[in-house]
Order: structure tokens, then C-alpha cells, then sequence
């Protein structure tokens, strides 16, 4: 499994015995959903120690800040800190099942590596089915990608479908207006001159400088060449411009699955599930930012600068297309199966890095 990036230093604070009695009162909440009392971890738990002995240990628990006491109820929750604590020190590392690890690789087969977009999508997707949580994913910047060639194609009398390869195995599609129809050699003439003088180049590159590499190509006498060499002259930055916005970089996975889950069965729960799904400038600046450096980052509940994830873990994890980076992982409550979801968002990454490495 990956290395996690974590914070430290959470849990200094604490003997053995709270650790213990954290641990369970974490382990409870996740199962269940209902703050946990000292007669149920005593039970459960097997701790060798009493109901009251454990009743204590949570109260000096909720005094330094890692379990808090719900109006009416006798039992406690973990908070944030509690949360990370556990992420930190107390998570046993484990592996997928290997119906978990079969039905995973089933669904990305699927797909495959030609289209990166639809592996990515079809991965937040088996994400969402094995971890109940919201499957989210964010697309490569395109800006230093590569041109590795380019193909053109007549569509209609008055369109061209240009495809674009990237070195990173993406693919991308332009409609060309035309003024009218344009001869098959023309075509051909003209798709050899672009990949001459642009395979090679990054998006940014070729914006820039488009119409100087292609100011003194003229191979033939041809009108037609000459004409369709000039709409890429005047057009080409708009063309090759496909910087994408970050809302339509960012994919989501099926809300539903996080809605069937105890934190939005209120009605209060389930607006503030679906106001974050709509906020997706804010999801695509949270995942841009984040940094992975040799495994996943975890962030959970107020460890957010927005306040619109202060209920909220992220789990996320890198891939990378060629010399491209995108993020994949889910989001849940901090009620959260940090374990099962750990290992399965890991094995994710590392089987569509291995796929887009074909």
C-alpha cells in the first residue's frame, strides 16, 4: 500500500488506556452511527477494565477534545481529532478482498487506456460501488501536454473533424469551419504540414507561435491547400485552446450512494450533500491543490478551509497520463471506514496508473 500523508503529533497527549478507549468509541461510531456508551465498548471491546473505568476515560477524552457528547444521549462521538488520531496512529493497514480486488478490475476493463476520460469516470464510478462513499476525480491540465499527431477529416461540405493525439495517450476533437467543401488532397497535404510543423510542440507552444511555423509552408500551388493553411493561421490559438475550466475537468460520481448513508437522512443532512455536488468550482480548486507526495492524503472535517467540508473527509490518491497528473478518491462523512477506504482508493490509483501504462 501507498504511503499516507498525514499530519503528526495528534494523540501526545494520551495514555494507553485513552488510545484504547478512543480506538473503540471510533470503531463503534463507524459501525454504527450511534454515539457509543461505556456499557456497549465494555462489551464490545473487551478491554479488561469497567463500564466506569471506560465512562471515565471518555469523560478525560472529552475534556482534551477528541470525543464530544451529543445533546440527550449518553453516549460520546468522535470528533475531527479523534478521527485523525486514528488515521495517524491506530489504522491497521490492510489489502482488498479478492472478490473486492475482482469486481475492481472488472469494471476498469471495461474501458481500458484509449480513453482516458471514460477509464477515469468508469473508476469513480467502481469507487463509488465498493465504498458506498461519492466517487471524484479531476482531469489533467492539458497546457504542457504534448501534440503527438494530428489527423484531419471531412465531415460535411462545409466542416472538418480534427483529431488530435497527445503524447500522454488523450485524444481530442475540433470542428473546423469551413467556407466550403475542401479536395481530399488538400486534406492530405495540409495534415502533413501541421504534424511537420507542430508534432511535438506543447498546447501552449503551438498557440503561441502557430501562424509563424506555418507562414512559409506552401508545398503545391493549390488554392484550396493555401486557403485551409490560412484558417488555421488566423483560427489556430482558438483551435488549439483547450485549457478546460476546472468545473468541467471534475468528475463526480453517483450522490445517491453518499445519500443513503445516516449523516443525510435529514433533511438539513441531504441539502448539504447536494449544495457540495453543485459546488464544483470549489471541488475542482480543493483537488487542484492537493498534494500527494508518495501516497494518498487524507483530510477530514475541519482540516478544510471551506466551510462547506467542515462535515466532510476526502481520501485521494494521484494518477498520471504520460507526464500529465490527475486526482482520484471519494468523499464521505468523517464517519468514515478509514481502512476498507484507504486500501480501496489505493488500489484504484495504482490499477488505472497501471492500465494508462500500457
Amino acid at each position: 500500500m501507498s504511503k499516507v500523508s498525514l499530519s503528526q503529533g495528534t494523540g501526545n497527549d494520551l495514555t494507553n488506556r485513552e488510545q484504547s478507549v478512543l480506538e473503540a468509541v471510533v470503531r463503534s461510531y463507524v459501525d454504527s452511527a450511534e454515539p457509543a456508551g461505556s456499557r456497549t465498548i465494555a462489551r464490545r471491546f473487551k478491554l479488561g477494565v469497567s463500564p466506569a473505568t471506560i465512562r471515565n476515560t471518555m469523560g478525560d477524552l472529552e475534556e482534551k477534545g477528541y470525543l464530544y457528547h451529543p445533546h440527550r444521549s449518553a453516549g460520546r462521538i468522535p470528533t475531527d481529532q479523534a478521527y485523525r488520531f486514528f488515521v495517524d496512529r491506530l489504522i491497521q493497514p490492510t489489502g482488498l478482498t479478492e472478490l473486492e480486488h475482482e469486481r475492481l478490475a472488472q469494471e476498469l476493463d471495461k474501458v481500458g487506456p484509449s480513453v482516458v476520460e471514460r477509464l477515469v469516470r468508469q473508476a469513480i464510478r467502481a469507487l463509488g460501488l465498493l465504498t458506498q462513499e461519492l466517487g471524484i476525480a479531476i482531469a489533467p491540465r492539458l497546457e504542457e501536454s504534448v501534440l503527438e499527431r494530428l489527423e484531419l477529416t471531412q465531415v460535411s461540405s462545409d466542416k472538418v473533424l480534427l483529431v488530435a493525439t497527445i503524447r500522454s495517450g488523450l485524444v481530442k476533437t475540433v470542428y473546423v469551419d469551413l467556407p466550403g467543401e475542401v479536395p481530399q488532397d488538400a486534406l492530405v497535404a495540409v495534415t502533413l504540414i501541421l504534424n511537420e510543423k507542430l508534432a511535438g510542440l506543447t498546447l501552449r507552444e503551438i498557440r503561441e507561435s502557430l501562424p509563424n511555423r506555418l507562414r512559409d509552408s506552401r508545398p503545391d500551388d493549390s488554392s484550396a491547400t493555401e486557403e485551409l493553411l490560412n484558417i488555421f493561421m488566423q483560427s489556430g490559438a482558438e483551435l488549439f485552446d483547450w485549457s478546460e475550466s476546472g468545473t468541467s475537468r471534475i468528475h463526480l460520481g453517483e450522490a445517491s450512494l453518499l445519500a443513503a448513508q445516516p449523516e443525510f437522512t435529514s433533511q438539513a443532512g441531504l441539502k448539504g450533500l447536494m449544495r457540495l455536488t453543485e459546488r464544483r468550482d470549489l471541488l475542482a480548486e480543493v483537488l487542484k491543490g492537493r498534494s500527494h507526495p508518495g501516497g494518498l492524503q487524507i483530510t477530514i472535517g475541519g482540516e478544510h478551509e471551506s466551510e462547506e467540508l467542515a462535515d466532510f473527509t476526502m481520501v485521494t490518491a494521484e494518477y498520471r497520463v504520460g507526464g500529465l497528473k490527475g486526482v482520484i478518491g471519494v468523499i464521505g462523512p468523517t464517519r468514515m471506514p478509514y481502512e476498507k477506504v484507504i486500501a480501496i482508493v489505493d488500489s484504484t490509483s495504482t490499477m488505472v496508473n497501471r492500465i494508462l501504462g500500457r
